[in-house]
């Protein structure tokens, strides 16, 4: 089965193609700056295409990708008809099921609504969809949710302390985020560890432009630190993570905007709004190894936060098997790392700084010494693979 993996963004399209279940990935790219002249750029093995092209809108962009997987030198298709399934990524389920679902007009209705929770994402993830139906119509396209992977938190842990009315006229409530690439880890890291997922306990934590932390239970989430939006939880590369609501009214009533105060909220704090050099962690050390007052503390700030919630976790699970870093600051930026095992100490990490500098680039592996107590691996994701995986087992399970 070839299947198709969509990511849709504001202004961009990523896509890696997969032969299933022999998990081998056959191209991957991406239409980088949709909505005029954009990129796109395509890679086929020791093959590797870079052009500009004209994507006024995704459906543009889709056919972009659709001619690089079926044309020159690089293409690995024949036609798009080829491509048996394309696996979308969407972000908010809304409040209707987070489990994977084939899309049809009354699930793409049910992913619309869902924008009202998550407007940053889930119209560029209809868009997508919408131009994926129309270049790859015969093929079956499936939605699989950034919250599926969260759907067995306990009520205890994804309700908020609000009137009852809200939960269940307004559907407010803890939904998580990152749930593909949570999904995928634990999996791994129980790999890893020679454990059944079943009996594996973990933190997983996801650090990059967006962060969180999951507690795994058994293989299953059992809390995690975004909430009903992907704002709640650690400090992020523009998002503010964890704040006083009473912040929002404050800034409201000193003469902000709902609209401002969620553009300040969203693009302008993290690490950007302490640090003042930029979203990315590398600029962020940059300054800060240069002495960048504010800098320096964007980065105590970042560590202190995902070492608070790795404890919190640490607190409500049975035993920790390990703590598992992902993402592309967990995978790469070792002076990150290096300072969350040294505040993890007391709960018995012990540093191996050699392993740590070394495991970047896509490696993985633990990055504590042999016969810590607390375990930490690096664990790359892989949210692609995981999405191919679950839309082949969504529609196996179709024809049973």
């Amino acid at each position: 089965m070839k299947i198709l993996v969509i990511n849709c963004g504001s202004s961009s399209i990523k896509y890696e193609l997969y032969d299933m279940p022999r998990e081998s990935s056959l191209a991957e790219g991406a239409v980088s700056r949709v909505g005029g002249e954009a990129e796109l750029e395509h890679r086929c093995g020791d093959s590797h295409l870079r052009r500009s092209v004209s994507s006024p809108d995704h459906a543009a962009g889709m056919r972009h990708v659709m001619e690089a997987l079926t044309a020159g030198d690089s293409s690995v298709l024949r036609r798009p008809d080829d491509i048996d399934a394309v696996a979308h990524r969407v972000v908010h389920s809304g409040c209707e099921s987070s489990a994977p679902a084939v899309i049809d007009d009354e699930v793409l209705a049910a992913i619309n609504r869902g924008s009202a929770l998550a407007p940053l994402h889930n119209p560029p993830n209809v868009a997508g969809i919408e131009a994926a139906r129309e270049a790859v119509p015969r093929a079956a396209h499936v939605a699989v949710f950034d919250t599926a992977f969260f759907a067995s938190l306990p009520e205890h842990a994804f309700r908020y302390a609000v009137p009852e009315s809200w939960c269940s006229e307004h559907h407010v409530r803890k939904y998580g985020f990152h749930g593909s690439s949570h999904q995928y880890v634990a999996l791994r890291a129980a790999e890893l560890l020679g454990r059944p997922p079943e009996q594996t306990n973990l933190i997983t934590v996801h650090l990059g432009g967006g962060s969180s932390v999951t507690a795994v239970r058994d293989g299953s989430a059992v809390d995690h630190s975004m909430g009903m939006t992907p704002m709640e939880g650690l400090m992020m590369g523009t998002r503010s993570g964890d704040l006083d609501p009473g912040v929002v009214l404050y800034m409201q009533r000193r003469g902000l905007t709902v609209e401002e105060v969620d553009q300040a909220l969203n693009f302008e704090s993290g690490l950007l709004g302490v640090g003042g050099v930029g979203s990315d962690m590398r600029d962020v050390l940059g300054a800060a190894g240069r002495g960048t007052k504010r800098a320096s503390l964007a980065v105590e700030m970042f560590v202190y936060r995902v070492v608070k919630y790795i404890g919190a976790y640490y607190a409500i699970l049975p035993r920790v098997d390990a703590v598992v870093l992902t993402g592309g600051i967990g995978e790469n930026a070792w002076p990150i790392r290096r300072r969350i095992i040294k505040r993890l100490e007391r709960l018995g990490a012990v540093a191996d700084e050699a392993r740590d500098k070394t495991m970047v680039g896509g490696a993985e592996g633990a990055i504590t010494a042999d016969g810590a107590k607390l375990p930490v691996w690096v664990v790359p994701t892989d949210e692609e693979l995981m999405m191919a995986r679950i839309t082949f087992r969504t529609l196996a399970d179709r024809t049973k």
